[in-house]
């Protein structure tokens, strides 16, 4: 069976769960390789057989520390010439993205991004997209050279599969341009003790109905009850009610997931772009004309200070 490169993106050694779904997906269609870099690379490796990598490639430099993706894309043009692999999958976050274009420039191959789900074809794996703010889906395979495709947070359930999971060191030969752009700081995220937005099985988001930055609180209460990570949309955040970073749009993140408490947001096109995957959508409004109803699974018309204080508490109750 032919090999896949799995791209695996870890914190000191902690393999982050977008990894472990390729994992699942690559298993689809060939037999899982792990190419893991930087710091801790080594110790990715238990957690990457479990979850099926037959082997772990793995290699450790300051460049991958010191340096922005062209050391990453080094490493990955490396263990693509020493493995020929039927195809590489490399998680949809923006770095990901960015270092699977560059992939694909230097190996002459084409790319598919933000992949929702993979299935083997004839021809090559054939990948799934939602495309035109989720309007359509298509299906696409890779006509030249080997397939590089990204694929989104949440698209696939992640599964054990014990395998041999065997370390080999990889060796790496940096390009000049590897050290053309030095990182000079970086400053930790501040921890909410909640999941990372693009990786969340549950996300609640709040928009202009929630009227003001104190009056998040009531949204961050829900989203504390399902342990679930809290999302704004463009309006909420223009407004400065909520940090960029917990945007959800066109022009925010993406998310996908399990799902998604949309409260007080009406629903325009920028928004329903970066969340229309969601397994299972439900819009709290009290505007039984606004657009996000056209796309939920559940709705309710109503005011979200009304609604969703009920439904924090009902969470709570029911867990004990």
């Amino acid at each position: 069976m032919a090999e896949v490169l799995v791209y695996v993106d870890h914190v000191d050694g902690a393999v982050r769960k977008p990894t472990l779904e390729l994992l699942t997906l690559a298993r689809r269609i060939g037999e899982p390789v792990a190419v893991a870099l930087g710091a801790g690379a080594a110790d990715t490796a238990a957690t990457l057989a479990e979850h099926g990598a037959v082997r772990v490639l793995t290699a450790d430099a300051p460049e991958f520390a010191e340096y922005l993706v062209v050391p990453k894309v080094d490493a990955l043009q490396a263990a693509h010439e020493a493995v020929s692999p039927a195809a590489v999958l490399v998680p949809s976050s923006a770095e990901g993205k960015e270092i699977a274009a560059r992939l694909a420039v230097r190996i002459g191959s084409g790319i598919i991004t933000d992949a929702v789900d993979l299935e083997a074809g004839d021809e090559g794996p054939v990948a799934t997209q939602s495309v035109f703010a989720a309007s359509f889906t298509t299906k696409s395979r890779v006509s030249r050279g080997t397939p590089v495709i990204t694929v989104k947070p949440n698209s696939a359930a992640v599964e054990a599969a014990p395998a041999a999971g065997a370390v080999e060191a990889l060796s790496v030969s940096f390009s000049e341009k590897a050290t053309g752009t030095r990182i000079v700081s970086r400053t930790p995220r501040e921890s909410t003790g909640r999941p990372e937005l693009t990786e969340a099985a549950i996300v609640v988001s709040g928009g202009r109905g929630v009227n003001g930055a104190e009056n998040f609180a009531v949204i961050e209460a829900l989203a504390d009850s399902l342990g679930a990570a809290v999302g704004a949309s463009r309006a909420a955040v223009d407004a400065g009610w909520y940090p960029h970073t917990n945007q959800v749009g066109q022009t925010g993140k993406s998310v996908s997931p399990q799902l998604y408490i949309a409260s007080g947001i009406s629903g325009a096109i920028q928004h329903r772009a970066g969340m229309q995957t969601s397994k299972t959508i439900v819009a709290i409004n009290k505007d039984a004309e606004a657009p996000i109803f056209e796309l939920v699974d559940y709705g309710v018309v109503g005011d979200l200070f009304d609604v969703v204080p009920q439904l924090t508490e009902e969470v709570r109750t029911r867990k004990g």
